[in-house]
């Protein structure tokens, strides 16, 4: 079982979590409920939970100030946030977990079952990292957290030329020459990146359109990437490739 607080200052929202996590009973051990950051604080100080179900925006403060006063984070958090649109998106970028309110009970049992693959705590500042620099400014270049056997890539979005598909795994190329493999598919990028100017060219690839040095025509064509890579343009994507390549250009 997994020692667990919630740190959340909307009752109604405490009752929720906590009436989910009931049909959960061997996951979840919740030894503890705060409904501020001070309470927050000490709570976890003297319980030291292995998970923190932790609310977005406490009072006049913020899941972040409660995460800042901690100097060695060695739970795993799962934001709930009202929050929707733009940083629902940041939270997606940083690959830390979150529940939008009001919290939905098939979002919940999916956070369960990562919960049960693993209580990872590694690069869990990084990750904030990443998302507090997400939430800064809208127009802000974004930053991707990439997990890998080896652990987590931390990349800028603008600096990925292009991602391609291999099976269930996904290659990532970016113009410093790295190639990161990752686990995920290809459609979870193409859903992550998609207002950020990249566009699946075909079933396999996935294309920064800024990075794009030329396209070449044919039956679906071809692009040229910055690197001189070649992708094919599938058909059926032509027509709307070119509409967003040249809206660019």
């Amino acid at each position: 079982m997994i020692k667990t607080i919630i740190i959340d200052d909307e009752q109604h929202c405490t009752d929720a979590i906590l009436k989910l996590a009931y049909n959960y009973p061997d996951v979840f051990d919740i030894v503890g409920i705060f409904n501020t950051v001070e309470a927050g604080l000490e709570g976890t100080q003297k319980l030291q939970p292995e998970l923190v179900f932790l609310d977005v925006k406490i009072h006049n403060y913020t899941g972040f100030d409660y995460l800042k006063q901690i100097e060695n984070i060695n739970f795993n958090v799962v934001f709930t946030t009202a929050f929707e649109t733009y940083a629902v998106e940041a939270f997606r970028y940083s690959a830390l977990d979150y529940l939008l309110k009001p919290i939905d009970k098939d979002d919940f049992h999916a956070t369960v079952l990562k919960l049960k693959n693993v209580v990872e705590t590694s690069y869990l500042k990084n990750k904030i990292d990443v998302l507090l620099h997400n939430l800064k400014v809208e127009n802000a270049l974004k930053r991707i957290s990439i997990a890998t056997p080896d652990g987590y890539v931390f990349v800028e979005v603008s600096d990925i030329l292009y991602c391609n598909a291999d099976v269930n795994y996904t290659h990532i190329y970016t113009k410093q020459g790295d190639k990161i493999t990752t686990s995920k598919t290809l459609k979870v990028f193409e859903k992550l990146l998609l207002n950020n100017h990249f566009f699946r060219v075909h079933n396999s690839y996935l294309v920064n359109l800024f990075y794009v040095k030329k396209y070449t025509k044919g039956k679906g064509g071809y692009v040229t990437m910055k690197d001189n890579t070649t992708i094919d343009v599938s058909i059926r994507r032509k027509d709307e490739f070119m509409k967003k390549f040249i809206r660019l250009s």
